[in-house]
């Protein structure tokens, strides 16, 4: 007779889809199931989403997870969600109006205000958090100033929502906490002062990432799982994709490439920094993330993708492969416009420089990679300065399968690159797999069964990507210089 497999679910509210897997104690995801959903665009500036639509992506999903596995086997369910978005909750905690997500940028004025009323710095050192219009309580403000919601409704994010749904109690992690604004890092708690500024005056009540109420019942019958099964809260996407990745402590730098790409790499203790080059977030047991995040990258190349004629992302990614740096031309891959990353600098445009009348599609290609991967490498100096503890830099994500981005950043960022390209919801397993060390007592450092594609760096491309970025700083403070 063989021993049934133990398995935990993962739930990741992502900013298009709901992704679900079931994973068992090895790391391999038996079932996964991906349901989508849509953004309303009303005005320019707009992201709106439908929290109904969530919840049909979310009994769909799992109802898929139920038909492919056996859900009496199931023992946990943890939530990982996308940051910030905005829902407003109302009598019941029923929603008031759409959600807003991350994307949403009409509160801008908004977060300017509230910046100025407790100082930006002040906000920095208090909250970790580069504060502006996409934080929720400035979202919040915008929509009570309009008049559209009503200044005591509570302010939630996406995951607590959802957590809501599922167990009937509105809670926040701490990683999403920081998401609000006006979480206090240091006394880990909400900041009275910010949230008086923003006209809040409802949260969630703050609980740990293990935190973990039952299933409703009537969801536990509808899937056929345990009636006591429990439901993690869980965290942040960027913290829990980096804990599917295998980022556990200081070292290691998650590295997760889609539209923009997140660069976050953790430290033991509270670290901020005195440029505010990084945002803090609480991880999901113990220790802080220290994140950065690149703007335009995967969709800058799109971009370039459809400028050339090519029918994919992955195309240019192909041409690129074909292509020597040493013949690229210098590409600053600000298309947003604007950069975070390290350099928090929203006049920054895009740029290329050495172009001929030889320059080939592919050596274009490789260009704007090579841009990448040199603000990659200006956000990972960053993070290495901070926590003293270099490592791998663990990759996953659509923009990170180029081979040549990977060998680039190897050699730029004198790091080994480990690339997982074949598991595409680290975000979900990392929830799953947090759920099996906290209630089956899965081993620490348990990590995806799937194996990774490591590149080294190669010692004697150190001169060629220190000329190189030389050349990419000096063309980007060329820039700044000229539309002073």
């Amino acid at each position: 007779m063989t021993t049934r497999e133990l398995l935990t679910i993962g739930l990741d509210l992502g900013t298009s889809s709901l992704k679900a897997v079931a994973v068992g104690e090895n790391g391999r995801c038996v079932a996964r199931a991906r349901v989508g959903y849509p953004t309303a665009q009303p005005e320019l500036a707009a992201a709106e989403q439908d929290p109904a639509d969530w919840i049909d992506a979310c009994r769909t999903a799992v109802d898929t997870l139920a038909q492919r596995t056996d859900p009496s086997s199931w023992r946990a369910i943890a939530l990982s969600g996308m940051l910030p978005t905005l829902v407003n909750l109302g009598p019941g905690g029923v929603p008031v109006g759409p959600a807003l997500t991350w994307q949403d940028g009409r509160a801008e004025p908004d977060g300017e205000q509230i910046a100025a009323a407790i100082g930006a710095e002040t906000l920095y050192r208090r909250t970790g958090q580069r504060f502006d219009g996409r934080y929720l309580i400035a979202m919040h403000r915008r929509r009570v100033r309009l008049g559209v919601t009503p200044a005591d409704s509570v302010v939630a994010g996406a995951k607590d929502y959802l957590y809501q749904v599922l167990t009937g109690e509105l809670l926040t992690d701490p990683s999403t906490a920081a998401g609000y604004g006006a979480y206090d890092l240091h006394d880990a708690r909400w900041d009275d002062a910010t949230l008086a500024a923003a006209q809040v005056t409802e949260v969630p009540a703050l609980a740990p990432s293990d935190t973990r109420r039952p299933l409703r019942a009537e969801l536990a019958a509808r899937w056929g799982c345990p009636v006591d099964i429990p439901v993690l809260l869980g965290a942040a996407d960027s913290v829990l994709g980096a804990y599917g990745l295998g980022v556990r402590h200081p070292g290691p730098i998650a590295y997760i490439a889609g539209t923009s790409n997140v660069i976050l790499g953790r430290s033991a203790t509270l670290q901020l920094d005195d440029l505010g080059r990084f945002l803090v977030t609480p991880m999901e047991d113990n220790g802080f993330g220290l994140e950065m995040d690149l703007l335009a990258t995967g969709s800058a190349v799109q971009w370039l993708a459809g400028l050339l004629g090519l029918d994919s992302p992955a195309a240019l990614g192909d041409l690129a492969d074909a292509a020597e740096l040493s013949s690229a031309p210098m590409v600053l891959p600000y298309l947003s416009p604007g950069e975070q990353g390290a350099l928090w600098d929203p006049g920054l445009r895009g740029a290329t420089e050495g172009l001929t009348l030889r320059t080939t599609p592919a050596e274009l290609a490789r260009g704007l990679l090579a841009g990448i991967v040199a603000e990659s490498r200006r956000c990972i100096d960053v993070l290495t300065h901070a926590t003293a503890t270099p490592g791998p830099i663990l990759v996953t994500g659509s923009g990170g399968t180029p081979m040549a981005f990977r060998r680039d950043l190897a050699d730029a960022t004198d790091r080994a690159v480990h690339f997982h390209g074949d598991e595409r919801d680290h975000c979900a397993l990392g929830a799953a797999l947090f759920a099996g060390r906290q209630v089956l007592d899965w081993p620490a450092g348990q990590v995806s069964e799937i194996p990774a594609e490591v590149i080294e760096p190669d010692s004697s491309r150190a001169d060629l990507w220190a000329q190189r970025f030389a050349a990419h700083d000096a063309l980007r403070l060329s820039q700044q210089e000229r539309h002073r």
